[in-house]
């Protein structure tokens, strides 16, 4: 079947009533609970939420790692069956949080890059890593090296090529520059603002940071407890009006350690 065109106003990725639970009985955990979300073409959508709220969660699950067990994901107006096609991961990558952790450490850059490329069965694959090598601003000279012979900057500038290698149109991005030192992570952040503009990609980004979201991102869900509790519009000038107690909480807290108003945060249920 042939995908109609899509317009920069559909949604390229619909979640709708998607649960995740793991575990049973009193050991039970509703890692998302009844979410629905949608993400337009084009667009950088964001997930925002501390450690355990379930936007990483969702991000596995889309990706095919993690198996929901109610409501629906739709790829382009697709239903998603738990199980992922080899067509998915030509149209869907994903870049993983830990740079360090996501390259296998005994293979050359050369063969992170290939081995895609080879089970997809594409042709030209010289001519292909050149040119995703130069969209990441990965000197040549780098490609036969190991991973642990780059910095973590560079580590995740081969992460985000190996996504790209196959030219696909939707990005996952799980925390992508946390693990990376402060002075890096601009970087990076403004690698994948350029290459969503040049390249017309979809991201779907998941961050603990309500500041890299919004800079990031043209809409954000606020995650707590597996629910989204505020869905923002991001203005010209990264504003949100956040409304939620919680959201105006992380708000303050992305803008650095304060001890004063640290001690004015309570638990939202």
């Amino acid at each position: 079947m042939t995908l109609k065109q899509q317009d920069k106003t559909d949604p390229v990725i619909e979640i709708e009533g998607l649960s995740i639970h793991f575990g049973e009985g009193d050991q039970l955990v509703k890692a998302v609970d009844h979410v629905s979300l949608s993400v337009p073409s084009q667009q950088s959508f964001g997930l925002v939420g501390e450690s355990g709220s379930g936007k990483s969660t969702i991000l596995r699950s889309l990706a095919g790692l993690n198996h929901h067990c109610g409501g629906e994901i739709r790829l382009e107006g697709e239903a998603l069956s738990n199980k992922r096609s080899k067509a998915f991961y030509k149209k869907v990558q994903m870049v993983f949080q830990d740079p360090y952790a996501s390259l296998h450490p005994r293979h050359t850059i050369d063969k992170i890059l290939t081995e895609p490329l080879a089970i997809h069965g594409l042709k030209h694959p010289e001519k292909r890593i050149a040119e995703v090598m130069e969209q990441v601003a990965l000197p040549t000279k780098f490609r036969f090296r190991y991973s642990h012979q780059l910095s973590g900057g560079q580590r995740q500038r081969v992460a985000i090529a190996r996504a790209l290698i196959l030219e696909p149109k939707i990005l996952l991005l799980d925390e992508p520059t946390s693990a990376l030192d402060v002075s890096i992570q601009a970087e990076i952040l403004n690698l994948l603002n350029q290459l969503r503009e040049e390249l017309s990609l979809t991201y779907l980004l998941v961050s603990h940071d309500l500041a890299v979201v919004s800079y990031m991102c043209e809409q954000v869900a606020v995650m707590q407890h597996g629910k989204v509790v505020e869905l923002l519009q991001v203005d010209k000038n990264g504003n949100t009006n956040a409304q939620h107690p919680y959201t105006q909480q992380l708000n303050l807290a992305s803008k650095g350690y304060d001890r004063q108003v640290i001690d004015q945060f309570i638990e939202h249920q």
